[in-house]
């Protein structure tokens, strides 16, 4: 949705200026020229006439720059954004058992969302860039500086209309918008591929590294064996109400439970 309102605010555009000039000998004025332009904006390519105020000599002006390639770029990777997003939403929806056949889906829909994230960063940046130039060689004041009627100081010469170019900002917000977009979608098509996946198993070697430091530890050892002297006899003689001498070897808490 995005894409198309990037590549249809741009690629739609067509705007224009009004100038006048008043010359001294009022006959000779025009007080209304007009000068159109639109996409892809070669600005080379757009001719008007204005007078000389040299009596009914008109001279043939055509305003300044080609700003085509930043343009034409710009609605291109709209385009093909757009398009792919179609098909990848099909691809989602009715053959959802095909994108994910031998994890080659994701995979391709990942490298081909950085692809385009990084594409929408560069032809935003160049457009926005382009567009600043548009503004200026449209500029009703800088046209007006290309007339020679307007470097005399007996003539009048004032920009009527200027072009309305809110559109085309319109344009460049969305490109920048839609590598938000792109850029932020990166990591939800990354955890469908194989490699997030992979990343978040526990390699075998750790596993065997934790399993071998509980063996070494101390839960093994036998902490009442004969270096902690429980285990250690010692014959105590005890004689019973009988008179008979009885005696026992203690071996400590190990064999009092062994007993129980």
């Amino acid at each position: 949705l995005f894409a198309i309102f990037a590549f249809a605010t741009c690629g739609g555009y067509s705007g224009g200026l009004r100038l006048s000039v008043d010359c001294a000998n009022k006959s000779e004025s025009d007080l209304n020229i007009d000068i159109a332009f639109a996409y892809p904006f070669r600005l080379h390519q757009v001719n008007f006439d204005a007078p000389t105020c040299e009596g009914k000599h008109r001279e043939k002006l055509s305003l300044i720059g080609d700003f085509s390639s930043s343009a034409e770029f710009f609605v291109t990777i709209a385009v093909f954004a757009f398009l792919y997003s179609l098909a990848a939403t099909v691809v989602y929806i009715f053959f959802q058992n095909k994108y994910r056949e031998n994890n080659r889906g994701p995979l391709i829909d990942f490298i081909v969302t950085v692809v385009f994230s990084f594409l929408w960063l560069v032809s935003s940046s160049a457009w926005a860039k382009g567009l600043s130039d548009v503004k200026i060689a449209t500029d009703p004041d800088e046209v007006l500086l290309l007339m020679s009627a307007c470097k005399q100081q007996s003539n009048k010469c004032l920009p009527v209309r200027s072009p309305v170019m809110s559109s085309l900002n319109t344009s460049v917000v969305f490109g920048f918008l839609n590598f938000i977009l792109w850029a932020g979608n990166i990591w939800f098509v990354f955890k469908e591929t194989g490699w997030h996946s992979s990343g978040q198993r526990h390699p075998p070697d750790a596993m065997e590294k934790q399993s071998s430091s509980y063996n070494q530890g101390g839960y093994n050892q036998d902490s009442y064996g004969p270096a902690g002297g429980y285990n250690q006899p010692g014959p105590y003689g005890q004689v019973d109400e009988y008179g008979q001498s009885q005696s026992y070897g203690q071996s400590g808490p190990t064999s009092f439970a062994n007993q129980i």
